[in-house]
């Protein structure tokens, strides 16, 4: 695991501050990203769940935008939730609503139902000894996974966590647990050429 690394989390929706006390726990540190500028200093990016139309609205808004995707572009590692998924996925079921569009996955939007059907299941994450909890709530689901992206974790075979490249996306809530090791995981690519 690198050293000390800055962590980026969009700052516009959601829970970014949960993402952040457990990298803060890492002995890592963060900057909430809210203008283009706050990408200068970061090593990552944590794009939070949330309502992925309302923070795409709000990264149009504030101009992160066409930043966020060109540096994604560019090779920096980023790490989205929930919501996170759904504004990285190239394509999403039965809409045409704006995204960043650099993970090679089909998703489809509250998937699993409404708040109320929300649900909490064991997960056997690759690489890792022990099944890790995953905490659902109005979850994305993937229905179609790219050549070139990895399947980490499934749940009722389907996948809930993938990696292409620098990109790693779950549809699920790790940043709600008091479990570290996905953010672990994330950290870990940061020193991955």
């Amino acid at each position: 695991m690198p050293s000390s690394v800055k962590i980026g989390l969009l700052a516009m929706q959601g829970a970014f501050k949960k993402h952040g006390e457990i990298i803060n726990s890492l002995g890592h540190e963060t900057l909430e990203v809210r203008n283009p500028s706050d990408l200068d200093s970061i090593h990552g990016l944590v794009i939070p769940g949330g309502e992925s139309t309302t923070i795409y609205k709000l990264l149009q808004k504030s101009g992160l935008f066409d930043s966020v995707k060109e540096k994604i572009q560019k090779g920096m590692p980023v790490f989205g939730t929930c919501a996170g998924i759904i504004l990285l996925a190239k394509t999403i079921k039965d809409m045409d609503q704006p995204r960043l569009g650099v993970l090679d996955v089909t998703v489809e939007r509250n998937a699993y139902g409404r708040q109320v059907e929300s649900f909490e299941a064991p997960l056997h994450v690759k690489g890792f000894t022990d099944p890790m909890p995953g905490i659902f709530i109005r979850a994305p689901k993937i229905i179609e996974t790219g050549t070139d992206v990895e399947v980490l974790a499934e749940f009722e075979n389907v996948p809930v966590l993938v990696r292409q490249n620098r990109i790693l996306a779950a549809t699920f809530h790790p940043e709600l647990t008091c479990d570290t090791r996905i953010h672990e995981l994330f950290i870990n690519s940061l020193s991955q050429a």
